[in-house]
């Protein structure tokens, strides 16, 4: 057996495995539900009603890969905190999905409570995106399952412990209601990754030694501030430079190729040092420009996850996984794994690379989750991805504050990083952190910040 054929044999095999592992399970969620309206549908005609809570790019981007699954969809309800973003979403998506948007402007909500709107317009069985900032993750996905609606939920799932604890506590809370959930994760639906991690898995490369999760490139762009913009409208546009609402460049940018890595490790790592800081940025706001945490494993084997975002500096966008006889790249960033003998990554010493039909990360996890919500499958996301997120977090934990941190230690700190946001009423409440009088805002030193 050739190792193409090698790679899809180890995948077919794992997903029959899952396939078979999770019939007593839906049996018994079939069962429960035998009494009461199936979950992911509105009405007679098995149209999933969606709300999109959060019309930035990427809940654009997720509203349309959702409208695009088969079986009927409609959008049906909207919300953000800004009119603009509401409305050039409206905008873009209404011409490619003409008949299937119905977003009157009674269901365009606008302001911090819209969410609770967007998810009670769809209703029992319907699915709302969630593409806000990553620090209201924990809120919105607790009101989305209490209300009993299904629900995409696009990365990170939030920026520190207590969000975290949240979000697992919910996803328990989603299992048991038969609700199904889905984490813009897209990595681990992506077909040629799949197959390159069964050949890891299955001793292509030997056992894996290192995992190295890279992002590196250019600066995060800064939206300039306008004069009618109140403090918090401004950090909230500009949400990817202020720790509270993304968690940091470590948990919301390089989240994908850390769940990589622990993917490939299946495992998670117990305890994290690292070091990052702020070399050449001079924007106000709370980013460090550059991380380096390195993580290790249960069995004393290392991940070392390297952030950058600067100018003129060496890039790479990635994972290299090193193993025992061999190495691969791949990952986020890399469209096209490939495995190789030796740690050289030289064409003669390349061992496999894909040569599937193209995939859509982005589409597959929308079309798994869409079928899982018209078939009634065990559909719950939710640990894996609270715990890759919770990776990232400690990782940014370490760096931050200098110190070595566990596992345990991390995840039962009470540090809340925005204490309060379900009193945010308005864009013109108090932001949770502020500028000093020279316009510069707070930054985690390392060896000062708190921690647990």
């Amino acid at each position: 057996m050739s190792i193409q054929q090698t790679s899809r044999h180890a995948l077919s095999t794992r997903r029959t495995f899952l396939r078979n592992s999770g019939k007593a399970a839906a049996g018994a969620a079939l069962f429960s539900t035998l009494a009461s309206p199936r979950p992911g549908y509105c009405a007679e005609d098995n149209t999933i009603r969606i709300a999109l809570v959060g019309c930035g790019g990427r809940g654009s981007g997720a509203a349309a890969q959702a409208l695009s699954t088969a079986g009927p969809t409609q959008l049906y309800a909207m919300a953000d905190v800004f009119q603009d973003r509401l409305s050039t979403s409206l905008g873009s998506l209404s011409p490619r999905f003409t008949n299937q948007i119905a977003v009157p402007s009674e269901r365009q909500f606008l302001g911090f409570d819209g969410f609770r709107q967007a998810i009670d317009s769809v209703g029992r069985g319907g699915l709302v995106i969630l593409a806000t900032p990553p620090a209201f993750r924990p809120i919105h996905f607790a009101y989305a399952v209490e209300q009993g609606v299904n629900v995409f939920m696009e990365k990170s799932f939030a920026v520190d412990a207590p969000g975290i604890r949240s979000v697992l506590k919910t996803g328990e809370l989603a299992r048991e209601k038969n609700l199904k959930v889905a984490g813009g994760l897209m990595s681990r639906h992506y077909r040629p990754l799949e197959e390159a991690i069964a050949l890891i898995h299955d001793g292509h490369i030997g056992e894996v030694i290192t995992s190295w999760a890279y992002r590196m490139h250019g600066p995060v762009g800064v939206r300039a501030r306008t004069p009618e913009m109140t403090e918090l409208a401004y950090q909230i546009a500009n949400y990817s430079c202020f720790t509270w609402l993304n968690g940091s460049f470590m948990v919301d940018w390089l989240i994908h190729n850390v769940d990589v890595c622990c993917w490939v490790k299946e495992s998670w790592p117990v305890s994290v040092q690292g070091r990052g800081g702020r070399q050449v940025r001079t924007e106000a706001d709370q980013l460090y420009d550059h991380y380096d945490a390195e993580f290790t494993f249960a069995d004393g084997t290392r991940m070392s996850a390297q952030g950058r975002h600067m100018n003129q500096c060496y890039d790479f966008f990635g994972d290299v996984i090193q193993g025992a006889s061999g190495c691969a790249v791949l990952g986020e960033g890399q469209p096209k794994p490939r495995l190789f003998k030796g740690h050289l990554q030289t064409p003669e010493n390349q061992l496999w690379t894909y040569s599937g039909p193209p995939c859509d990360a982005y589409q597959a996890e929308h079309d798994l989750l869409f079928d899982a919500i018209r078939n009634n499958k065990p559909y719950n996301e939710t640990e894996r991805c609270a715990k890759s997120c919770f990776t990232a977090i400690m990782g940014r934990m370490a760096c931050e504050t200098g110190k070595k941190i566990t596992w345990d230690e991390a995840l039962a700190s009470n540090v809340a990083l925005a204490p309060g946001l379900e009193q945010i009423l308005s864009l013109d409440s108090p932001a949770p952190v502020l500028p000093n009088q020279s316009g510069q805002y707070p930054i985690a030193m390392p060896g000062e910040a708190q921690v647990l």
